[in-house]
């Protein structure tokens, strides 16, 4: 899915939806003290502690700048062929791989009437989600519905959200689009890790304490991964379907700009995890 909101669990984002890195306070809360011996609190280490929390949110502020800036470069980015050109290379990475899926193109106009075709149930777990659609916002594919939505206005997101529904028919690749959703647990999981295991016999942080940052942005590698291949594949095909007739550089770099804030999304959820490590220690005066 293609969305502008921030750290979205569920799709290909301008702006990654806050689902995680920013609420950092959230994660570590409502379990017992850290049950590991006390170490000697001297003010260097609560300090360096202390220093390290206030870097990492430094850091998720930064991103969501960063992120912003990549979303209004998408958003407002010159789309690199017509509709009818779009349709046909959606339509032959439909025929190649024998998807039967319903592409539609929505905006304010039309959003209704396709609610109604749906029906209730449709509308009741979509419906937010497809009025963003309408307002040039969002993109996505829906494997239950076998639905693809793009906004009138920016139908070069299709090929994208066919790259996700071929992705959906491969065993591998399908098992790494459900695991976004699994991913946003990262900073709680490595926390009660890091309480279970020991610390090493001279009381240093064990191997969770130390590599919470990297354990937190390779939950959400997977995600990173999926988005860039569905992006190639609509790349891959709009070059074979409409040949030298068009220039892709338009659509590289958005798909581009685009991929890049799954890869912010990473990095925003090491930082999450990491800082609730550091979170934790600071409240039960662990400084090392």
């Amino acid at each position: 899915m293609l969305s502008v909101q921030n750290y979205n669990n569920s799709g290909y984002n301008y702006q990654p939806q806050r689902a995680f890195a920013p609420s950092f306070k959230q994660y570590g809360q409502g379990y017992p003290p850290y049950s590991a011996p006390q170490e000697q609190n001297n003010g260097e280490n609560i300090g360096k502690t202390a220093v390290t929390a206030g870097i990492l949110q430094l850091l998720s502020s930064s991103l969501d700048k960063v992120s912003g800036w990549l979303g209004n470069k998408l958003v407002n980015g010159s789309e690199f062929t017509s509709e009818d050109n779009v349709r046909k290379v959606v339509h032959d990475m439909c025929k190649k791989h024998k998807l039967s899926i319903d592409i539609n193109l929505v905006n304010k106009d039309n959003l209704p009437a396709l609610l109604k075709k749906y029906g209730p149930e449709f509308k009741q777990e979509l419906g937010n989600e497809l009025l963003v659609v309408a307002e040039g916002k969002n993109a996505f594919y829906h494997d239950g519905y076998k639905i693809a939505v793009a906004p009138k206005i920016k139908p070069a997101l299709l090929p994208h959200e066919i790259g996700h529904a071929i992705n959906a028919k491969n065993f591998l690749l399908k098992a790494l689009q459900k695991s976004r959703k699994y991913a946003v647990f990262a900073p709680v999981a490595a926390l009660v890790a890091s309480r279970a295991l020991p610390r090493t016999q001279d009381g240093k942080p064990n191997f969770v304490e130390r590599n919470a940052g990297v354990l937190g942005f390779c939950a959400f590698l997977p995600t990173i991964i999926e988005e860039g291949i569905a992006s190639l594949r609509g790349i891959r095909q709009a070059g074979k379907t409409l040949g030298k007739s068009v220039k892709l550089g338009a659509l590289k770099r958005n798909y581009a700009f685009a991929w890049a804030t799954y890869l912010l999304a990473g990095i925003g959820l090491g930082i999450g995890t990491k800082y609730a490590i550091v979170e934790d220690k600071l409240r039960n005066g662990i400084y090392n």
